[in-house]
């Protein structure tokens, strides 16, 4: 995650900054935590949590002092984060995930504590507001941190242009992974750290890990994995509902299953965010009055989720869907398989491709989907192409024109307004760093080891100029992300999905295939907006609730049901019931 709040030195003895990352829980609000943990003395020195390790405890600091810390733990290399007192607690937003942790704690004096295990925990951020809020506001803060600082996280040692270095580099932003890039022809560090690793320029990327690991040129998966992010441990799990696709109406579905007490799983391939993720400001959507980045609005969304209890599985993709005796089964790649009783497909749509010659030898590495802070600093001080007319072309032009030197907006149509919302339209008009290029397409693309020109074609004119271009946007049309459930579900001529009456479904958001709904891009006949996305998303927990509860009724008089599930029908049965009224 890019975070782009900014927030104070964690170290600052100014107050107001001490308060945003190291609050202190009142007399009243520790007595309000006796229920919930055990209280024990360590001595001075005990460690009570080591970089790498999962499920963590949550400490709070009753008498003494703690201190968390980056490196070894043998003095050598160290670096002290924060030092914990009296009403203070442990953790980061490592409190919410699986992740493995990226930092060190133990006692500097000896140190009366309780300890409060993760279960109990997520208790207490469902049931005691004040104190919740007070973890999600420290937690946010230290991440926020973690990843400005960089030092707990990787180093990733490759060439700026290349198509791996990218991919690890929008990896790691997008999934909030602490990370420096050392650019092999341009950092003066490189050449030290490949004789050091005894490495070769054909060889690069490489991510080196603190723990010393080197992965060279690794896939995301691995990665992943090497790093903590992922946790498999729960996907033999069976969950009221398993949401595939993390984009805005995969993460409102999430939100609001988990809130209501059903037991949520969102599977994702890449990072949370989807298509919307990549937008990098969003001005139209409710409650936002000066605009937010598709990254932040998905951030928080995901936060949001994991505060109530969603499980996220990031990096791996799910292949396959079947379902059998009233139980869904979703086959991941690379991983055990997870069983749900319901299904929401919110895997959304990408970009389509433009058909040029040498696209695909270009793809990702000069030609790119997405324009967030990363890719704004590929292009920096550079001539640069937006290919599209809708709002995602709109905001990327307008947004990559303040750090590009030249911004040249390709559209094949007429005119903007006939595609894009007004607002973005007379700021684009109004800019003098972009240039609107109308009834134009790209008709070439040229360059040895990299992208180096690409010539525009006027259609209106028949002419063509070729301009000196290392980096094009590509943000036209959508194709569904859908291919893996070709032969299973009904879909349109384009591949989106059918729901409701068209898939003879009784549900709005229901397809051919009971216990299975679809929401957001990935739907036939949904409005492609993020707000309409989120709104989808939100709603279709209701269907579900529907045949859950509808499932519960038809089971044989006197068959026991499962407890979780039992909870989680009341949960839903109530919920529906006050959503009527």
């Amino acid at each position: 995650m890019t975070y782009s709040l900014t927030f104070p030195d964690s170290n600052s003895s100014n107050p107001q900054s001490a308060g945003i990352f190291h609050p202190i829980l009142s007399p009243t609000l520790l007595d309000r935590l006796k229920g919930y943990g055990n209280e024990e003395v360590v001595s001075e020195s005990s460690c009570l949590f080591v970089r790498g390790e999962r499920d963590v405890d949550w400490f709070v600091i009753l008498d003494g002092a703690v201190e968390i810390f980056e490196g070894s733990g043998n003095n050598r290399g160290e670096r002290i984060v924060a030092l914990l007192t009296d009403g203070q607690f442990t953790g980061e937003l490592d409190l919410l995930d699986n992740r493995e942790t990226l930092v060190n704690c133990r006692a500097v004096r000896p140190t009366r504590l309780r300890r409060i295990c993760r279960a109990s925990l997520a208790q207490i951020m469902r049931s005691e507001t004040e104190i919740a809020n007070l973890i999600m506001q420290a937690s946010i803060s230290r991440r926020c941190n973690l990843v400005e600082q960089a030092t707990s996280g990787v180093t990733l040692l490759g060439h700026g242009y290349s198509i791996d270095t990218i991919r690890i580099q929008r990896f790691l932003s997008r999934n909030g992974y602490p990370y420096r890039i050392i650019d092999a022809e341009l950092d003066q560090d490189a050449d030290a750290l490949i004789r050091t690793f005894e490495l070769t320029q054909a060889g690069l990327p490489v991510a080196l890990l603190p723990d010393g690991r080197v992965l060279r040129n690794p896939s995301i998966s691995m990665l992943a994995d090497e790093l903590g992010l992922t946790d498999l441990r729960e996907n033999a799990a069976i969950y009221d509902v398993a949401i595939v696709g993390a984009g805005p109406a995969g993460l409102a579905a999430a939100v609001c299953a988990a809130s209501e007490g059903l037991t949520t799983i969102v599977i994702e391939g890449a990072a949370p965010g989807g298509q919307a993720g990549t937008s990098s400001r969003i001005e139209n959507y409710l409650g936002f009055p000066t605009g937010v980045s598709g990254q932040e609005l998905s951030e928080r969304a995901l936060i949001q989720a994991q505060k109530f209890g969603a499980h996220f599985s990031i990096s791996r993709n799910v292949v396959s869907m079947s379902k059998q005796d009233g139980m869904c089964r979703l086959e991941i790649e690379d991983a055990p398989a997870v069983s749900a009783r319901t299904v929401v497909i919110a895997t959304g749509a990408r970009y389509r491709k433009l058909n040029v010659a040498n696209y695909h030898r270009f793809e990702y590495q000069g030609i790119h989907y997405a324009a967030t802070a990363m890719e704004a600093g590929l292009c920096r001080g550079e001539e640069i192409i937006v290919v599209g007319a809708g709002n995602s072309a709109g905001q990327a032009a307008l947004f990559l024109a303040q750090t590009a030197k030249h911004v040249h907006l390709v559209v094949r149509g007429r005119s903007l307004q006939a595609t894009m919302s007004d607002y973005l339209v007379q700021r684009i008009l109004a800019t003098s760093q972009i240039t609107v290029r109308l009834q134009a397409e790209i008709a070439r693309m040229d360059g040895t080891d990299r992208l180096r020109t690409v010539t525009v074609r006027d259609n209106a004119n028949r002419t063509s100029e070729t301009f000196n271009i290392s980096h094009v946007f590509v943000m036209i049309g959508a194709n569904p992300n859908t291919a893996w459930l070709r032969g299973t579900l009904a879909m349109d001529d384009k591949g989106f999905i059918v729901t409701g009456n068209g898939a003879s479904s009784s549900a709005f958001f229901g397809t051919n295939l009971e216990g299975v709904y679809a929401v957001g891009d990935v739907r036939c006949g949904s409005v492609k907006r993020v707000a309409s996305a989120v709104g989808e998303g939100s709603v279709v927990v209701s269907d579900i609730h529907k045949y859950l509860t509808a499932s519960k009724l038809s089971r044989q008089e006197g068959e026991q049901l499962d407890l979780p599930l039992a909870v989680t029908l009341r949960t839903a049965m109530s919920a529906y019931s006050a959503a009527t009224l």
